[in-house]
């Protein structure tokens, strides 16, 4: 199977393109060993405060909900406040993962525009690309910040095709969240899901024609 007419690559960041559990796993000696509990803890938490907002139409940028978040993951797995600072820090230094670069450079030389589609605050996606390593083999990083709700609310994915002048059809969306690949898919997005651990895909109406293992895959569709 083959990916036709497409003009944009929209990537997804957390979990897609950097690694969420690399804060964690960098302070794991001083966390524990259940670092990684913990970890998923602050993901879940700050991926539920988004849609609550959302549905509240309380909307707080994604840094505070990620302090939230985090403040609850540590009350929850009794870590103590002192790691606060640094895993914040360690936040914005996520790792990306090894193959992202090559992916993004392959995707240059066949002239396809590729973007991060993400519910990061500008500086946030700022830094954290920056950081990487990867910051100028995007060509924009859109942020839901510029609508001012979560995904998967329709208007954060119709940023990408008032962008770039484009039908959602036209546009192959990346994702590790399978809610992030369904919201996408059912907006008319070319969905691809990035399923690096094996997970059970949503039951939200829509299943992606193709699932990759990391983006290294991505180039074979192409």
């Amino acid at each position: 199977m083959k990916i036709k007419n497409i003009k944009v690559c929209a990537f997804d960041a957390y979990g897609t393109c950097f690694d969420i559990n690399s804060a964690a796993q960098n302070l794991a000696k001083e966390i524990g060993e259940n670092w990684l509990a913990f970890s998923t803890t602050w993901r879940t938490v700050q991926l539920e405060y988004t849609w609550l907002r959302s549905l509240m139409k309380k909307h707080k940028d994604f840094w505070k909900v990620t302090e939230d978040s985090l403040d609850f993951a540590m009350t929850t797995h009794k870590i103590d406040s002192v790691y606060k600072i640094r895993l914040l820090e360690l936040y914005k230094k996520l790792s990306p993962y090894p193959e992202l670069n090559k992916c993004l450079l392959d995707l240059k030389e066949k002239n396809i525009k590729t973007c991060i589609l993400s519910n990061g605050s500008p500086s946030l996606l700022e830094e954290l690309t920056t950081n990487a390593g990867v910051k100028d083999l995007f060509d924009d990083i859109i942020s839901i910040e510029e609508v001012g709700i979560y995904k998967p609310d329709p208007k954060v994915y119709e940023l990408v095709t008032k962008k770039n002048n484009c039908q959602p059809n036209e546009v192959c969306f990346m994702s590790s969240n399978t809610w992030d690949v369904v919201g996408g898919g059912v907006f008319g997005y070319q969905s691809i899901w990035v399923d690096r651990f094996n997970k059970t895909f949503d039951k939200l109406d829509y299943m992606p024609k193709i699932i990759i293992k990391d983006l290294s895959q991505l180039l074979k569709y192409f």
